[in-house]
């Protein structure tokens, strides 16, 4: 009895594992019966409807979720763009205009009042104030361009002395005058006590008479090489000279604006991809084609300001619509499967640019408004692009993803590597404009989720 209870003591731990395998091996095979039975294949799950993993978020976006992004955005550059004149030396503000001096300053904030950036910001934000009817975009310009008009004559009085207003006072470049002069135009047109008309004269008379030019008039620089075309200087012009069309009534104006378009875009636009070279050299045998994307904005732009303003019955208008569908064709074939563009519009490992994006989906959003293009075709594309500007703008209301400001090269490499900064200015205005639109599109339009795809609904 003793042998046989010792045997049976030391046989039990060796039972209890065989039971415990036996009792594990039971678990795993109906734990595997249960997963195999909730496994999805094609018989018992629509597959279709699985949720993909997109980068950006997808489908419909709601007007109040749009109007919250550029309100961050607004809400920022009010705070950072103050409308304050110091003094240079003590610091102190200077109330009374009429005692500044070539040692007064703007007072510095995030960005320059007086830059081509911030006249497409000042339009953008007339356009916001009108589509939203939120009056503190329309008074964000507004109040700028007062105080920027209060100032003129006493810069002026100060004669070819340096000052703060010197680049508007003299300017040397179509960057000093062009956008600006077109926003102080709309402003003009939306109401303002201020003594506009001053500042854009001066301009004009920059832009239409002091500017070099070809020898066919087309506009252009002397750098980086002689006779050099910049597709940037389309926007940096031609804007302000069809709004003074509009202004004066004067036909010149307009047939000015179209026959820029039209010199540049026989130089620099490619039929054959729709896109523009970024810039042309009289001297050159061939013309190398970097498609910068933010220099392909500002010619998209430039064609959907023209055609905003632009009579119906000028003989003009069939040509600038024709190169806006093309250009429009030409961009859309290269969006990225996040909804932004490349920085070199047809190298996709360029990086994605936030302002160029924001551009495209501001001008293809206002063509479908307008009925310049098929909604059906082209406003998916246009949504999928603001969800995706939307996760470049933080929580504090900067735009993240922007490219610098950039000069002209004739290699990629240059292209490729410019950095990217949330205080570069060019990506602001295109953020609000677009966002603005794109809340129009959505109150002109319905969507639909169809088979997980964004659809819109002819009405």
């Amino acid at each position: 009895m003793t042998m046989k209870r010792a045997i049976t003591r030391t046989a039990q731990p060796f039972i209890f594992l065989l039971v415990s395998f036996f009792l594990f091996s039971f678990q795993i095979e109906k734990e595997g019966k249960v997963s195999k039975e909730k496994e999805l294949t094609d018989s018992n799950t629509p597959l279709h409807l699985l949720q993909p993993d997109y980068p950006v978020p997808y489908g419909m976006v709601k007007k109040e979720e749009v109007k919250g992004v550029i309100d961050r955005v607004r809400d920022y550059l009010a705070a950072v763009t103050p409308t304050t004149v110091i003094d240079k030396t003590t610091q102190k503000e200077i109330t009374d205009f009429s005692k500044v001096n070539a040692n007064s300053l703007l007072k510095p904030g995030d960005f320059r009042l007086l830059s081509y950036e911030w006249g497409v910001t000042y339009s953008a934000m007339l356009a916001a104030g009108e589509i939203t009817g939120d009056a503190k975009y329309t008074d964000y310009t507004k109040d700028r361009v007062k105080f920027i008009a209060d100032l003129y004559p006493h810069f002026k009085a100060l004669s070819e002395q340096k000052n703060a207003l010197h680049s508007i006072l003299h300017p040397g470049a179509l960057d000093d005058a062009g956008a600006l002069c077109a926003a102080f135009i709309k402003t003009q047109a939306v109401g303002s006590d201020a003594d506009i008309r001053p500042i854009v004269d001066n301009f004009m008379t920059y832009i239409m008479e002091k500017e070099f030019r070809l020898n066919d008039g087309t506009l252009a620089r002397n750098r980086p090489l002689k006779n050099t075309l910049w597709l940037d200087d389309l926007y940096m012009s031609v804007p302000a000279i069809v709004q003074m069309g509009k202004l004066t009534g004067e036909t010149k104006y307009y047939d000015a604006a179209v026959k820029q378009i039209e010199l540049f875009s026989k130089r620099m636009f490619n039929e054959r991809n729709g896109l523009y070279m970024h810039g042309w050299v009289e001297d050159m045998d061939v013309h190398p084609e970097f498609h910068w994307a933010r220099a392909n904005g500002w010619a998209l732009l430039t064609k959907v300001e023209v055609l905003s303003v632009l009579p119906k019955d000028h003989p003009g208008r069939p040509m600038v619509m024709d190169l806006l569908k093309k250009h429009i064709k030409g961009l859309a074939a290269l969006q990225s499967g996040s909804g932004f563009w490349h920085q070199l519009l047809d190298k996709n490992d360029s990086y994605l640019e936030t302002s160029a994006t924001a551009i495209y989906a501001y001008c293809i959003a206002k063509s479908i408004n307008e009925g310049w293009i098929d909604g059906l075709a082209h406003a998916p594309m246009t949504l999928l692009a603001w969800n995706a500007v939307a996760t470049m703008v933080n929580n504090t209301g900067q735009v993240e993803g922007t490219c610098v400001g950039t000069g002209m090269a004739f290699d990629p490499a240059f292209y490729y590597h410019r950095p990217i900064n949330k205080f570069a200015a060019h990506g602001y205005g295109p953020v609000i404009a677009a966002g603005a639109e794109v809340i129009r599109l959505l109150q002109n339009n319905d969507f639909e989720i169809n088979d997980s795809s964004l659809q819109l609904l002819r009405k």
